[in-house]
């Protein structure tokens, strides 16, 4: 049958000694179906241990590290048991002002996290909104997709480093460019060694020259045969010496030069047959 226990103060149960300072030997222990309290209830142990199958909880926040009263010193989360393997962790580095996720050999009694194996996670493949997380996926196919631009955003020091075995592409368009409204910029790329396998260099410009430079007191060395495969037209005359074929007359060469330091007009390198049979003829 029913029973009500009532008192008009308040009312204490002792089990064994020490329950003052809660180090008693003895259990207090409610056996029933359910056991309901309809008050508030404070636990002050040092250890609150639940054995349900499963919790459920109506409020809408759960709050850990309470008490604590320093301001951004400590870390705090959740610990998910893994049996015999490290635990799961979700918490808050205060050290760092971030979120970690991973794996630990530090358990929940742990009042700073000192290790962690930082682990994966795994998001949706396409965000929705500017600032959802994106995945590995989605971030490849629109570097690697065309149509996007990268930008860096930086002082004159900003830089791309490839590691070694990897690859930048730049592609896109017919140039590559940089532009600044404060300064002229410039993108520069430093390959640090010599160009191999270049078949073809050309300019993409109509009547645009192409212009080989040396460094400082080196030269433009040709190490092989130097062909000119198409017959021009004379150039105009200019300070400085143009050379060119056409198609070889009195010099025998077909190779013309002109420079207006020397003559308005061109003239053709003569060859060593053709210089023969001149000194021959002039005695």
């Amino acid at each position: 049958m029913a029973k009500t226990l009532r008192t008009s103060g308040d009312y204490t149960v002792k089990a064994g000694a020490g329950y003052d300072s809660g180090s008693g030997t003895n259990t207090i222990r409610l056996d029933a179906r359910y056991v309901r309290i309809p008050g508030d209830l404070t636990v002050d142990g040092t250890q609150t241990v639940v054995n349900s199958q499963t919790l459920t909880v109506e409020d809408q926040f759960i709050e850990t590290n309470r008490n604590n009263s320093t301001a951004g010193t400590e870390d705090s989360g959740i610990f998910f048991n893994q049996g015999s393997s490290n635990h799961a962790l979700l918490y808050y580095d205060a050290g760092n002002g971030e979120f970690q996720i991973g794996t630990t050999t530090q358990d929940a009694s742990a009042t700073t996290i000192s290790n962690i194996t930082l682990g994966q996670l795994k998001v949706a493949t396409t965000p929705s909104d500017n600032n959802h997380a994106a995945s590995k996926s989605y971030v490849d196919a629109q570097v690697s997709g065309g149509g996007y631009s990268l930008f860096f955003n930086g002082d004159d020091s900003t830089s791309i480093t490839a590691s070694a075995g990897t690859t930048v592409y730049f592609s896109g368009g017919d140039n590559i460019t940089t532009s600044a409204t404060e300064e002229p910029d410039q993108l520069n790329i430093n390959l640090n060694r010599d160009l191999q396998g270049i078949d073809t260099i050309s300019t993409d410009r109509s009547n645009q020259d192409l212009t080989l430079t040396a460094n400082g007191t080196g030269s433009v060395v040709i190490e092989d045969v130097l062909t000119f495969s198409g017959a021009a037209s004379t150039p105009t005359a200019t300070t400085v010496t143009k050379l060119y074929n056409k198609t070889p007359a009195g010099g025998g060469t077909g190779l013309y030069f002109i420079n207006s330091q020397v003559s308005a007009t061109e003239g053709e390198l003569i060859s060593k047959k053709k210089a023969t049979a001149l000194a021959i003829a002039l005695g």
